[in-house]
């Protein structure tokens, strides 16, 4: 057997696998000489991968065609940092989430909202805009507050039910208190839903003046009661059938039963809106609130709930000094002995409705303007058109 494991250039043991790497290369004058017939260590022809030792790496030679997105220097590339500007920049430069949507050149941002925005924007508006809607507010109070006392007053003592508890002396059997209780009660809710009926007539002609407000706030315009009036004036006489039509219907609903009163009430929610800024008939009006509610009848009937419920806590926090000095509240505590307000009593009671009325009424209906707003930018891209016409271009993020 001929050994030849001590040979540099030999085969056999030696020899290098596809396991053990890529071959090396030795230096000229290392080991035995080389033997005449081998090719492989001839310094005219050297090993793969053999290089000079003082020899540099050749850097690869870019394609003819770069890739899409690459440019010369330290420009951005997808698999690079972007280039240094002295400021801090994110790893890759992406779309950023715009909070302002298309912008926000008014009270509202141009992108559909979520609860908080539009109770943000209701009080943004009146915040700006105070004097004009806060005005607005106080008439119709002063209005709803009127009509009130005038039911209290020469309505409800006048029913049997009233005069008969009224009446009753300190002999009166539980037969006869028991019938004057039911009696009161009865007039009662016919007291109530008189109120409901004009109470939600008057906030239905708010919501159209309000969505004349808001027309021009939430693109950041200027806002007079003039401007407001003559927006109004042309629409006044239907905006006046649609809040009688729209109190008439929720009224009877909740009457007959309160399921039906409340789909009423959340389906036909925007009518107003939608005729004063759409400039559309009565029906159309009617036609265009369902539309826009349905599908998230559910969504529309939290907002408005929860307005109706920030509004009335209000309201009652603002009535209550007033409702503990008219008697009514000593009366609530008491509901045995009934007795008839005196003037003195529902006066200083209207005055309270008053002052919370002229900030409650305002935020409620401006809230529903907004979520006719909002809906129509989820559905009908109003956003964009509202970007246009306030002449804001949309960020370069998006």
């Amino acid at each position: 057997m001929t050994d030849t494991g001590g040979a540099p250039g030999g085969e056999g043991a030696d020899a290098p696998t596809p396991s053990q790497g890529i071959p090396q290369a030795h230096a000229p004058g290392w080991g035995e000489p080389n033997r005449p017939g081998d090719h492989a260590a001839s310094p005219a022809t050297p090993p793969r991968g053999w290089q000079a030792p003082d020899a540099q790496a050749t850097p690869p030679t870019p394609p003819a065609t770069p890739p899409p997105g690459w440019q010369h220097g330290p420009a951005y590339r997808p698999d690079a940092l972007p280039p240094f500007t002295g400021q801090p920049q994110p790893q890759f430069q992406q779309p950023r989430w715009n909070p302002h949507g298309l912008g926000k050149p008014g009270v509202i941002a141009l992108r559909p909202l979520n609860i908080g925005d539009i109770l943000d924007g209701a009080i943004t508006a009146i915040r700006r805009h105070a004097l004009l809607i806060l005005g607005i507010g106080a008439v119709v109070a002063v209005l709803s507050a009127a009509i009130t006392f005038v039911l209290q007053k020469y309505v409800l003592t006048d029913l049997p039910g009233f005069a008969s508890t009224a009446d009753l002396g300190p002999a009166a059997t539980k037969t006869e208190l028991r019938n004057a209780l039911f009696g009161t009660f009865g007039d009662l809710f016919i007291v109530l839903i008189s109120s409901t009926l004009v109470s939600t007539f008057l906030l239905t002609v708010t919501t159209g003046l309000m969505a004349a407000v808001m027309g021009r706030a939430a693109l950041g315009r200027e806002v007079t009661f003039g401007i407001v009036w003559r927006e109004v004036q042309p629409r006044l006489l239907p905006l006046l059938g649609v809040a009688f039509g729209y109190a008439l219907l929720t009224t009877l609903g909740v009457m007959l039963c309160i399921f039906p009163g409340v789909v009423a009430w959340v389906f036909w929610a925007l009518a107003a809106p939608a005729l004063v800024l759409e400039r559309g008939t009565f029906r159309e009006a009617f036609a265009r609130s369902v539309k826009l509610v349905s599908g998230a009848f559910w969504r529309v009937l939290g907002v408005l709930l929860l307005a109706r419920i920030i509004g009335s806590f209000f309201e009652s926090i603002i009535q209550l000094p007033f409702t503990l000095g008219s008697g009514v509240f000593s009366q609530m505590l008491n509901p045995a002995k009934v007795t008839v307000p005196s003037t003195g009593d529902l006066l200083l009671a209207s005055a309270g409705q008053i002052i919370g009325g002229t900030i409650s009424i305002p935020f409620i209906a401006l809230v529903t303007v907004i979520v006719y707003l909002d809906q129509r930018m989820r559905r009908e891209g109003m956003d964009i058109e509202l970007a246009r016409a306030a002449g804001v271009q949309p960020p370069q993020a998006w």
